[in-house]
C-alpha cells in the first residue's frame, strides 16, 4: 500500500483493533487510572534520595524552559543535537519556534534535528521538509535533518523485538542530545512524549521507521501495545548511544489528542495547559507527564485518557522499566 497520511491514520486504526485483540487474549498492558492512582501511592512511600528529580514549571515561555533546563544541563557538552518535533504544514499545536529559539541560543554549538517521514507528504523528502521547516517558522539556527545523508544502524541491547535500529546517519555527528517534545495524543502509541520523540524521530526513514513500525520483522503494522514495545527498543538504543549525555523535557501544553504529524487536522485541546517537566531520566519525566493528566481535577482530561488507554499508551512506561531506562519514581520540584 502507498503510504500517505491519510493512509497512514487509517493503518493506525486497523493496528489499535490488533491491539484490542491483545488485551483480550492477555499479551498486553492493562495498566488503568485505578492502577495509576495505587502506583502514585506507592511511590509517594519511597525517600527522596531514591527517585529520580522532576523539575516543573507551570510557566510555559522561554524564561522558564531555560531556568528549567539549568536544573539538568550539567552532563550536555560538546556539539548538542535539540530533537523537536518541527510539525506539518501549519500544525497549530507544535511548541512555538519563538519560544524555541530563544533558548536555542543559549546552548552553544546546537542545532534541531529531525528525519524525514515514512508517510508520503511534506515532510517524506529533505527537499520537502525544508519547505516545511520554512513555513512552521523554523528558520532561526540549522536544522539538522538526520537521514539527508542516509543511515547508521545503533545496537538494540536485550531488545524486546529488535537487535538494531537505522537511525539517520548524522546523529553520530553530535556528543548530547536535549529532547525537547511537546507532549500530546498520539493515534498509534496513545500518547507521544521524549519516548517518542527520540524512538521515532530519530529513526531514519525509510528504513529506521519500517523498523519501529514492525514492518521489516513481520510484514505488516503490528499493533499498538506492541509498537510501544518497538519504540522502546529505538529509544533505548539512542539512550545508550548517548548515556548521561542526553536530558528530557516535556512540555504539556495544547494537549490535543492527535500528533503534531496530524497537522491541521489535529483536534483542538480539551484540556488546559499545564507546564513544563524536566529531568535527566526518560521514564521520570514520562511518568509525571502522564500523572498530571491522570491527576487532573475535572471531566477535561477525559478525552486524552481514554486516547492514551485505546492504544495501549501507559505500556511505554513499563516498557522503558523493564528495559532498565530510568525509574517510575519521581520526586517533583517546583521551580515556581
Amino acid at each position: 500500500m502507498k503510504i500517505t497520511r491519510r493512509n497512514f491514520v487509517k493503518l493506525a486504526g486497523i493496528a489499535g483493533l490488533v491491539g484490542l485483540t491483545d488485551v483480550l487474549t492477555g499479551c498486553t498492558n492493562t495498566t488503568t487510572t485505578t492502577q495509576i492512582q495505587q502506583n502514585t501511592a506507592e511511590a509517594e512511600r519511597i525517600p527522596p534520595d531514591a527517585k529520580a528529580k522532576v523539575y516543573f514549571s507551570k510557566k510555559i515561555d522561554a524564561e522558564h524552559l531555560i531556568r528549567l533546563y539549568e536544573r539538568i544541563n550539567s552532563d550536555i557538552t560538546g556539539k548538542v543535537a535539540i530533537k523537536v518535533h518541527t510539525g506539518e504544514p501549519g500544525a497549530p499545536n507544535i511548541l512555538s519556534p519563538t519560544m524555541v529559539q530563544k533558548f536555542q541560543a543559549t546552548i552553544p554549538d546546537s542545532a534541531i534535528v529531525e528525519t524525514n517521514t515514512l508517510y508520503e507528504g511534506a515532510r517524506s523528502t529533505t527537499r520537502k521538509h525544508r519547505r516545511t521547516l520554512k513555513l512552521n517558522g523554523w528558520t532561526f539556527c540549522e536544522v539538522d535533518i538526520l537521514d539527508e545523508e542516509g543511515d547508521v544502524s545503533l545496537p538494540v541491547s536485550k531488545g524486546f523485538h529488535l537487535s538494531e535500529v537505522a537511525v539517520g546517519s548524522h546523529l553520530t555527528r553530535y556528543d548530547s542530545m536535549i529532547v525537547l517534545t511537546h507532549f500530546k495524543g498520539h493515534s498509534m502509541s496513545g500518547f507521544g512524549g521524549s519516548l517518542k520523540n527520540i524512538g521515532m524521530g530519530c529513526a531514519s526513514a525509510p528504513k529506521g521507521k519500517r523498523q519501529v513500525h514492525g514492518l521489516e520483522d513481520t510484514g505488516d503494522w503490528v499493533g499498538d501495545a506492541t509498537f510501544t514495545e518497538y519504540l522502546a527498543d529505538s529509544g533505548k538504543a539512542i539512550c545508550d548511544h548517548f548515556g548521561n549525555q542526553m536530558v528530557f523535557i516535556n512540555v504539556l501544553q495544547r494537549l490535543s489528542v492527535d500528533c503534531d504529524c496530524a497537522g491541521t487536522g489535529a483536534a483542538a485541546p480539551e484540556l488546559p495547559d499545564i507546564g513544563i517537566l524536566a529531568s535527566k531520566d526518560i521514564l521520570a519525566v514520562e511518568q509525571a507527564s502522564v500523572d498530571m493528566i491522570y491527576n487532573f481535577p475535572d471531566d477535561r482530561k477525559k478525552s486524552l485518557i481514554a486516547r492514551i488507554e485505546k492504544h495501549s499508551g501507559l505500556r511505554q512506561l513499563t516498557a522503558m522499566e523493564e528495559h532498565k531506562m530510568g525509574t517510575p519514581n519521581y520526586e517533583l520540584i517546583d521551580i515556581d
